[in-house]
């Protein structure tokens, strides 16, 4: 087959042959086809879409590419936790431990930062020492002795996916449903899990805008998982303002480690416990509470222990940035409005995302929400304050935050509520 062919195929509306499927991602990951190829294929999927059988092929054809992992010798159910990307959502953190701490294994496979969503790898590797590549024997021993894990995905599991989903970081096409959906369910089949709980965002901050989009993406996942015998659940969850009170790497570990000692902002923890709540009910677990494995200290004990077995020390001090600038309230009132998207894309121009795939992340940069919508505010009081290594940097984050707060002389913020909507 020729890369030309099937580029022009999907360019003009029409429907990908399971072969020309097959090919292309088998072509790819071989290096038969050029990056700039590629590129141009994952665009006109962007702009044409896939059909129901298109996307099933293409991700079994991303699951064939690589290993499928084992986990039977393990002693307790395996469940995963998969979100498609927000601001502030360091949720993975303390969830995987804490669902540990319940009675289930969690090999969490986690990615980088992609676009102006921050990537839980990036965050972990804010702790000193801690590695984010292992083997799958090393997988094991983490699970064994810890009960979760999260890692990178390793070379062997899903290597079609792992060069496509760097790719669309840097070309515009990560907001595809089809490439979405096929990324992140060829990794999670292939990972070998027993359950599957999917975070689907919605709102400015996440990839998708819409409650339709993410239902579709939702349905979408959920249909895939389910042909390939994986029991399945999305959540539909909120992204209009961001998660939590931190966006960045070093400060959402902070956080996170603030939920696991039994704190931490509200709308983490609730979203924490329904979800721990879901994989647990969905792997068949359902004699402990997770609120108590919070409140007892089990789950810290799981952190402490998963951090360790990936050599990072869990009470060094974490990365923090060189210069600082806080925005203050313009006026009293009613804090409508935090926009997700504005504080993600602030926290990534001050270093704490990728421009290029290649870049390096600043682990201390990132943003402080103050205040979060609803909150009565008064002039001069702290909205945020942002964190850089390099203050060249403030200026361009400064720009990203133009209108994306608003105070109101009173009146409620019109969000979406944290849960809504579930799909199963």
């Amino acid at each position: 087959m020729d890369a030309i062919d099937v580029i022009r195929a999907k360019r003009d509306g029409g429907e990908l042959t399971p072969a020309q499927i097959d090919w292309a991602v088998d072509a790819y990951t071989r290096g038969a086809i050029a990056e700039e190829q590629m590129s141009a294929l994952a665009m006109a999927v962007l702009l044409n879409g896939m059909t129901r059988p298109e996307v099933a092929r293409w991700t079994e054809a991303m699951i064939r590419s690589g290993e499928r992992m084992d986990w039977s010798s393990l002693d307790r159910p395996t469940t995963d936790k998969h979100s498609t990307g927000g601001v502030g959502d360091k949720i993975t953190l303390p969830l995987a431990p804490l669902v540990a701490a319940c009675g289930a294994a969690v090999p969490q496979l986690s990615g980088r930062g992609l676009g102006h969503t921050g990537g839980t790898l990036d965050k972990l590797e804010s702790i000193p020492g801690w590695k984010a590549s292992l083997s799958n024997a090393e997988m094991l021993d983490v699970l064994r002795s810890a009960g979760a894990v999260i890692c990178a995905a390793g070379s062997g599991l899903a290597p079609a996916d792992r060069k496509l989903y760097a790719l669309r970081d840097v070309t515009g096409t990560v907001e595809s449903i089809p490439l979405i959906a096929s990324s992140i369910m060829s990794k999670k089949i292939a990972e070998g899990t027993g359950a599957l709980v999917l975070d689907v965002k919605v709102g400015s901050g996440a990839f998708m805008k819409t409650a339709e989009d993410a239902r579709e993406l939702a349905e979408t996942m959920v249909a895939i998982g389910t042909d390939h015998g994986l029991r399945t659940i999305a959540l539909l969850t909120a992204m209009d303002r961001p998660l939590g009170n931190a966006v960045g790497n070093a400060v959402e570990v902070a956080e996170s480690v603030e939920v696991l000692a039994g704190g931490g902002p509200s709308d983490v923890v609730e979203l924490t416990l329904t979800l721990a709540r879901e994989m647990l009910a969905a792997a068949g677990l359902t004699s402990k509470d997770p609120a108590d494995a919070l409140k007892d200290g089990s789950a810290m004990d799981v952190w402490r222990r998963m951090i360790t077995a990936q050599g990072g020390d869990p009470d060094a001090p974490l990365p923090s940035a060189r210069e600082t600038h806080t925005v203050a309230a313009p006026s009293s009132g009613v804090l409508t409005e935090l926009d997700a998207y504005g504080v993600g894309v602030a926290a990534w121009r001050l270093g704490a995302g990728r421009a290029r795939k290649e870049d390096p992340v600043s682990f201390g940069a990132g943003v402080i929400c103050h205040a979060k919508p609803g909150d009565t505010v008064k002039e001069g009081q702290p909205l945020l304050t942002l964190h850089t290594d390099d203050e060249t940097r403030l200026p361009r984050a400064l720009e990203s935050l133009e209108g994306a707060y608003e105070i109101a002389d009173g009146g409620t913020p019109s969000l979406h509520p944290l849960i809504i909507d579930r799909i199963a």
